[in-house]
């Protein structure tokens, strides 16, 4: 549950909001001035702010200044109630996230803060974890599909994102003849029809990088009248 403050000095609106926000799932807190809102934030801890301008003693603009000059970075959603772009600017320079004018839409306010909460926890939330390296090791080779390099000894090839398709086609197929046109549809989302002497092509480059004598090729092996199969 989110632990939501509302700093508003009308008293119907402030009940009118816990009333609401209650309902939608929140624990809400109101207090009625800007020394209430900062005495708050000794004694408890928040999860959003609704904070009016027009406060008794310290007004919003002071209030939100003083909260980030402490750091305390919470997210915040002012009230004013008046249209000025000068108020807007001066609520974010003091450091809210988002602002409203008075009179609002309640539907509105509650949007609003379902957002800021939800950024709040994306810029919260762990990063996600690593992802392994999509890698393939033969002999004394690798191939970095990710990052397209095909790496023989202490050599780094760069590889074309199409060279690095049709390498990958045939080692997920390993060991088994793999037609051109299987490639053909498979790796160029062409028809059987077209010329398949690129494949052919791609297969001489590929065996440059690979093989140890290309004209003697152990890993990227011809099937006569069918294509080409890897073998490990």
């Amino acid at each position: 549950m989110s632990k939501v403050l509302v700093v508003e000095d009308e008293s119907h609106l402030a009940e009118g909001l816990r009333f609401n926000l209650e309902a939608e799932g929140y624990d809400v807190r109101v207090v009625e001035s800007g020394e209430a809102a900062l005495d708050a934030f000794s004694g408890d801890a928040f999860d959003l702010m609704v904070l009016d301008v027009m406060l008794p003693g310290k007004d919003g603009f002071s209030v939100m200044t003083e909260l980030r000059g402490k750091g305390q970075f919470i997210p915040t959603l002012m009230l004013t109630a008046r249209n000025h772009p000068e108020d807007v600017l001066k609520g974010f320079e003091a450091g809210a996230d988002d602002y409203l004018t008075k009179p609002f839409d309640l539907n509105i306010l509650i949007a609003r803060i379902r957002g800021l909460l939800r950024r709040k926890a994306w810029l919260t939330a762990p990063p996600p974890p690593p992802r392994p390296k999509d890698r393939f090791v033969f002999d004394d080779k690798s191939v970095e599909f990710d990052a397209l390099e095909l790496r023989v000894h202490e050599q780094v090839f760069p590889l074309t994102l199409m060279e690095a398709n049709v390498l990958r086609y045939l080692i997920e197929r390993e060991g088994k003849p793999v037609s051109r046109k299987d490639m053909l549809e498979n790796v160029w989302g062409l028809h059987e029809d077209t010329d398949t002497r690129a494949i052919d092509n791609f297969i001489v480059r590929l065996r440059r990088y690979i093989e140890d004598d290309p004209a003697r090729p152990k890993h990227l092996l011809t099937v006569r009248g069918v294509g080409y199969r890897f073998v490990k």
